[in-house]
């Protein structure tokens, strides 16, 4: 008892649900490992429900609701729960990118930041100013190193073809960014397609969002701008935005044809550099 984590069910409705699960368990005269023995999970699990650390799949609630006799009270908690955005910690894109089995991204305008060099992030990020500049572009590269993972997450980016194009950063910046995304090309954990202009009028004219499909655990939607970010495991949102990336994987090159592309583009436009191209596809 003596780490017993007090609730605060008014955080946001992923706390009230987890303050109600304990209620309703402990009334029960439930232990963790006893209820997670009910519903077979782990104790350790229902634990990080009740925290609001994870959060439950579809199928977990009814089971839940039904072992601790709650009639229903806890898939009433769990409609809040589906309606609302998820809590700031839970938001927090390294901690849905090293936990996810499938990274599902869309760029029309910039890289994705698991596939930016140390150059194009610092360009970028240094958009709004140079205050922490370094300690942030550490932590974006520090991001990528779940690529590395003995089985890393699969990463399925579309960009739009203005990324290849817009120098961010400068000439030699680009090119080696291009290197970058072209040293995937046989990487069977990363796939890029590129949404070429003349597709014209597209679902995702609305801008960037990613899909963080976990296992055992819902699928996140997520979109975020310099100053906002929105998360939401709402399944009617996050069937609406998986309907639309399978559009926009419809209406791209296929990854070969992006990899020609994106190689024609940046010896055309920036230049061939083979030193730094042969460093980055070695």
């Amino acid at each position: 008892m003596a780490n017993r984590k007090k609730l605060d069910p008014g955080a946001s409705p992923l706390h009230y649900f987890g303050a109600e699960l304990r209620w309703w368990r402990e009334r029960a005269g439930l232990t963790l490992d006893g209820l997670g023995a009910r519903v077979f999970v782990t104790g350790s699990l229902i634990g990080q429900f009740e925290t609001a650390v994870k959060v439950p799949t579809d199928e977990h609630v009814p089971r839940l609701d039904e072992a601790v006799g709650a009639s229903g009270a806890l898939m009433r908690a769990w409609e809040l729960v589906r309606r609302q955005p998820l809590p700031y910690r839970l938001r927090k894109v390294a901690e849905l990118e090293s936990t996810a089995k499938k990274i599902l991204v869309f760029q029309p305008q910039i890289v994705h930041g698991l596939l930016q060099t140390e150059d194009y992030a610092r360009a970028l990020l240094g958009v709004l100013g140079q205050k922490n500049l370094e300690a942030h572009v550490s932590a974006r590269m520090a991001r990528q190193r779940l690529l590395d993972w003995d089985e890393p997450p699969l990463l399925w980016a579309v960009i739009g073809e203005g990324v290849l194009y817009q120098e961010v950063g400068g000439r030699h910046a680009m090119r080696s960014q291009l290197a970058r995304l072209s040293s995937y090309r046989a990487a069977p954990h990363v796939q890029i397609q590129v949404l070429p202009f003349r597709c014209g009028a597209h679902v995702g004219t609305t801008g960037a969002f990613n899909l963080y499909v976990r296992e055992n655990q819902p699928t996140v939607a997520y979109s975020e701008t310099y100053s906002q970010v929105a998360a939401t495991v709402n399944p009617r949102d996050v069937e609406e935005q998986v309907h639309r990336y399978d559009l926009l994987r419809a209406s791209a090159l296929s990854p070969e044809d992006s990899a020609e592309l994106i190689s024609r583009v940046m010896e055309e436009r920036y230049g061939c550099d083979p030193g730094t191209e042969a460093q980055l596809l070695a």
